[in-house]
């Protein structure tokens, strides 16, 4: 191998260490979190526009919830509870529970409202998510063509989930609601509805966790509804401290969302707008591809482990950890039969001497003699000689060696691949069946 070039300071200053091979194969990323921030650096406009699509999806639950907290503050401005006079006009001598039976009533009408919104939202995750899989893969992306894609193939695991998870939402702030009623009635047994709305955000807590599981198991695996379902329960239980972090993590624009803090409120929005649902999405599908490759390719026959990633040396782990069967494919099979049909290539088998040694043919004049065609012959003799010398010192090389080696095992081996094709497999003759 050839020394490297030692450039000056100044030269390496005006191209910069960007410019390095050793550099630019050091930025590769080689783990999840280097993946991570390469793609959040690398295609930070193709995040945005995803979000974009993503958040217009999203706008009839967004809008659902806007006006919810409007009829909530219109009806509780207009209300028995809320006006100047005494305790409201008309009077009404009992007003306990009133607010609580009209949140009740409101909840029931604009949660109710999520589930068909939720056949919408459920666009937007399943192509958004497709791509930023893609991405983490490091594979070519098509966008509009991918976004649909990603609907086409997998909009029923992603509307599965989205249903789950807004059922439980629905039952949940209606058992909540119905404990808080029953708490300010003070009606007989309201402890139990008090434990009922816990055990609700508990069990909510946990199917969000498990539907995040199922939309990441669909979009990498071909899987029925139950056995999405089933799966997706045992990631999150297996690795439950690593879900609920990087669950928090994705979903920190929501939690800034729904903080008391103004200024937290007003960053999770804008966060929301421009980076939110891709940031969700990013983080929690990067570490779902860590999961994959520690508990579930490893099983599973011909999965890549590592795709999208790098080795030291330059390689994609995935393409590295591909089994046998896979490298012995029909197709890499047809490619080596073709390279050994096509013979040696002469350019890399043999040396070949270079033209700027200063050995020259003889030009013949305009008009020429006998010793003229004499001395243009010994020319070409002694280029010839020469090559041929050239190569009988060089030909003993490395890299000759090496090329000669493998073309001749590969030769070798579709020659013996041939032959057992030739001979018939000798089948033991089938056995008559006889009559009673």
């Amino acid at each position: 191998m050839a020394n490297a070039e030692h450039k000056g300071l100044i030269a390496r200053w005006l191209e910069g260490k960007e410019r390095s091979e050793d550099y630019a194969r050091s930025t590769l990323p080689t783990n999840r979190w280097s993946l991570f921030w390469d793609i959040l650096k690398g295609r930070l406009g193709k995040l945005i526009l995803i979000n974009l699509l993503v958040l217009v999806t999203f706008a009839p639950i967004v809008a659902i919830l806007i006006f919810r907290y409007i009829s909530i503050i219109a009806n509780g401005a207009v209300g028995p509870f809320g006006s100047g006079l005494g305790v409201g006009y008309p009077v009404i001598p009992e007003i306990s529970g009133a607010a609580e039976l009209l949140l009740m009533r409101i909840d029931n009408v604009y949660y109710a409202l999520l589930l068909p919104a939720a056949f919408i939202a459920a666009l937007g995750l399943s192509g958004g998510m497709y791509i930023i899989r893609n991405m983490l893969w490091t594979e070519g992306i098509f966008f509009a063509n991918d976004f649909l894609r990603g609907i086409r193939r997998n909009y029923w695991n992603v509307l599965e989930s989205t249903l789950i998870l807004t059922v439980l939402f629905y039952v949940t702030a209606s058992m909540s609601d119905l404990a808080n009623l029953y708490v300010v009635l003070g009606a007989k047994g309201y402890g139990w509805f008090i434990a009922g709305k816990v055990a609700g955000y508990i069990i909510l807590a946990l199917a969000l966790l498990v539907c995040l599981w199922m939309i990441s198991l669909g979009v990498n695996y071909k899987q029925g509804p139950w056995a999405l379902f089933r799966n997706a329960f045992i990631m999150t239980i297996a690795t439950f401290p690593q879900t609920v972090f990087f669950a928090a993590i994705a979903l920190l624009p929501v939690i800034l969302l729904i903080s008391d803090v103004m200024w937290l409120m007003a960053f999770g929005i804008v966060w929301l707008l421009l980076l939110g649902f891709s940031h969700a999405m990013l983080v929690w599908m990067d570490f779902s591809q860590w999961a994959f490759d520690k508990f579930v390719n490893p099983k599973l026959a011909n999965a890549p482990i590592g795709r999208g990633l790098y080795k030291k040396d330059g390689r994609k782990d995935g393409d590295a950890s591909v089994s046998a069967s896979i490298e012995e494919s029909k197709a890499m099979a047809e490619y080596r039969r073709m390279i050994v049909a096509q013979g040696k290539s002469k350019l890399v088998s043999r040396p070949i001497k270079p033209i700027d040694d200063g050995m020259e043919v003889y030009q013949l004049p305009e008009s020429f003699s006998r010793d003229d065609l004499r001395r243009l012959k010994e020319s070409k003799a002694a280029i010839e000689e020469d090559v041929k010398a050239y190569e009988e010192e060089h030909k003993d090389e490395e890299k000759y060696v090496e090329y000669n080696r493998q073309f001749e095992e590969r030769e070798k081996a579709l020659r013996e691949e041939d032959e057992g094709k030739k001979k018939k497999k000798v089948r033991p003759p089938k056995m008559l069946n006889k009559r009673k």
